[in-house]
């Protein structure tokens, strides 16, 4: 399908757009790929590289896209117009826009009569998953991470790790790709982390390093948010903060929760049991919460989990 394509070249070049949304696009005429386009970093969107490499070749065909073409003046012209004086004929997009200054571009595809489809697909939403949340909620994405045994605790008596190289490995890379990375008073006194990124390349430079505490002790270059949550995710936003890694203990994991603030789950598994020890949940929670998207994949000795609490 030439619309899991557009999503591949989207994938390919996340974070080139940044803040923008990265997006894919996919010309096709008579059967044959003439054109394919990513969006450029501060440049052309996907749309535009695509009908640029197609030429004339345009005329009559379909426009595959991962997301719904822009309708509006921003730092380019709205991708509808080079779409419309291409002469497309027909465009299949894979995500719907949040942006309420952006959207609308299917409506006026439709209304100048070019044939428009739209095929709701998670993993056209999930290129771009921080960017919608701050878009759609004026709040980060929020993503809980914890290492954790096989039951479900986050230490191991005697041992200075949960997990291998490989899964802490791939924090740091993990870290490397966020705005913000946070922790609650009680692990900020108790392990003095650093929470940075090391070991890996940062094409975006370090993620801001955040407490969510009432205070800090001395010594402890950490930025400190000491207002309720949701209000300081609403600063967070506001100061361009997409997206947002916890690696808290249960207390801060407890409390995102409570208030629904938490947007995605990675537990990085360990096979060991440690029969004792703070878990990496509350032992209560005021009703039930659902998860959806669930994935498991093997790092090195570990296992990832990774689910949504809100779907993107």
């Amino acid at each position: 399908m030439t619309l899991a394509r557009a999503i591949e070249l989207a994938r390919s070049g996340r974070e080139r757009a940044y803040p923008k949304p990265t997006v894919g696009a996919v010309v096709v005429a008579n059967g044959e790929v003439v054109g394919e386009g990513t969006t450029e970093a501060r440049g052309r969107h996907a749309e535009v590289v695509a009908l640029d490499v197609a030429g004339d070749r345009a005329r009559g065909a379909t426009l595959y896209a991962s997301l719904e073409p822009c309708d509006h003046h921003g730092t380019t012209p709205p991708c509808t117009h080079a779409i419309l004086a291409a002469g497309i004929e027909r465009v299949v997009y894979g995500a719907r826009d949040p942006n309420p200054k952006a959207a609308g571009g299917a409506a006026h595809l439709e209304a100048e009569g070019v044939d428009v489809e739209f095929v709701d697909s998670f993993e056209a939403r999930a290129v771009n998953e921080a960017w919608r949340t701050w878009v759609a909620k004026k709040r980060p994405f929020v993503i809980y991470k914890a290492a954790v045994t096989f039951d479900g605790r986050v230490a191991v008596p005697g041992e200075r790790w949960v997990t291998g190289e490989e899964a802490r490995r791939e924090v740091h890379e993990l870290r490397a790709t966020v705005d913000a990375v946070a922790v609650g008073g009680g692990t900020a006194r108790a392990d003095r982390p650093r929470l940075d990124a090391r070991g890996v390349e940062t094409p975006r430079g370090q993620p801001r390093r955040l407490a969510f505490a009432k205070s800090l002790p001395e010594g402890l270059d950490l930025e400190l948010r000491p207002g309720a949550i949701a209000e300081e995710l609403e600063q967070l936003a506001a100061e361009g903060v997409q997206s947002l890694l916890l690696e808290g203990g249960p207390t801060l994991a407890a409390s995102f929760l409570e208030q629904d603030l938490i947007d995605k789950i990675l537990l990085y598994t360990a096979a060991t049991i440690a029969g004792a020890g703070p878990s990496a949940f509350p032992a209560a929670l005021p009703s039930p919460r659902t998860l959806v998207r669930l994935r498991t994949r093997q790092i090195g000795a570990d296992v990832l989990l990774e689910a949504y609490v809100h779907d993107p």
